[in-house]
Order: C-alpha cells, then sequence, then structure tokens
C-alpha cells in the first residue's frame, strides 16, 4: 500500500531524496512510523486516517486535512463516518473549528465528485506516508 501525502514537484522530490540519504535514520523512520501507524490492524486504518484529520482541522493544517480527507477517501469512509469525526474536531475548536471542518467537507466532497486536489501545498507535501527500505535508508 502505497500512500502519499501530497505529490512533490520535480525539484522537492530530489530534495527530499538527498536528504533521506543524508538522514536515514530519522527521515527513514518518520517514513517507518506512518507506515505502521495507518495501517489497519486493531483499530481500522480509516478511523486512525480520520482522526489525523481531526487533529490537523486542530491545528489548522489545510494540506494535511486535504490529504487525509483524500486517503480516508481512499480508504472508503462513509459521509456519515467523516461527519461524526467533523463534529469532534468542532467541539474541540469552537467556531474556528467549524470553518477549518468546512474545508474538511469541501475536499470530501471533491473525492467524491472524483476532483483533484491540485492547489495542495505547504507542509507534508514531500513526505511520503511509505516508501519501499531502498529509499528510507534500509532499516
Amino acid at each position: 500500500m502505497e500512500i502519499v501525502m501530497n505529490q512533490p514537484t520535480t525539484n522537492e522530490a530530489g530534495l527530499f531524496t538527498e536528504l533521506r540519504k543524508l538522514s536515514p535514520q530519522v527521515t527513514g523512520g518518520l517514513l517507518r512510523m506512518r507506515r505502521e501507524a495507518y495501517r489497519d490492524a486493531t483499530v481500522a486504518a480509516k478511523y486512525k486516517l480520520l482522526t489525523a484529520m481531526a487533529i490537523s482541522i486542530a491545528i489548522r493544517c489545510e494540506p494535511c486535512i486535504r490529504a487525509y480527507v483524500k486517503m480516508a477517501c481512499d480508504k472508503g469512509i462513509t459521509q456519515e463516518e467523516l461527519i461524526e469525526f467533523l463534529e469532534v474536531a468542532m467541539t474541540m475548536q469552537g467556531c474556528p473549528g467549524e470553518e477549518w471542518a468546512l474545508k474538511a467537507y469541501a475536499a470530501y466532497k471533491g473525492c467524491l465528485d472524483g476532483r483533484p486536489d491540485s492547489d495542495v501545498s505547504g507542509c507534508c507535501e514531500h513526505q511520503p506516508l511509505t516508501q519501499n527500505k531502498n529509499e528510507e535508508g534500509g532499516s
């Protein structure tokens, strides 16, 4: 299973590949941590991704919101599941939470409509959730 936060530009991908070679233990560790955290286990991956989306709403990271909504959609979330997690995020943030939850709902509607999310930029765009062991530094 290959889960990617966002598609990097060619330059960003090259820089991140270089950084992984210079710091394989840390960058590879982050990749391995994400792969482990977002796998199906006792708790289904889709719920972990929805939790990450709710946290992204709370910390107001729009690129992360969009990425986690997309990944959760890819895991087959229902609108009802999304709404319940949005409700949790909104209760934790009040009025600002409603505004940020709206961004997540818009991303969800875009997934349903098959619209690519071309305006995602910012943090995490260079950070794929999984990579093969050769790209992680081999451990």
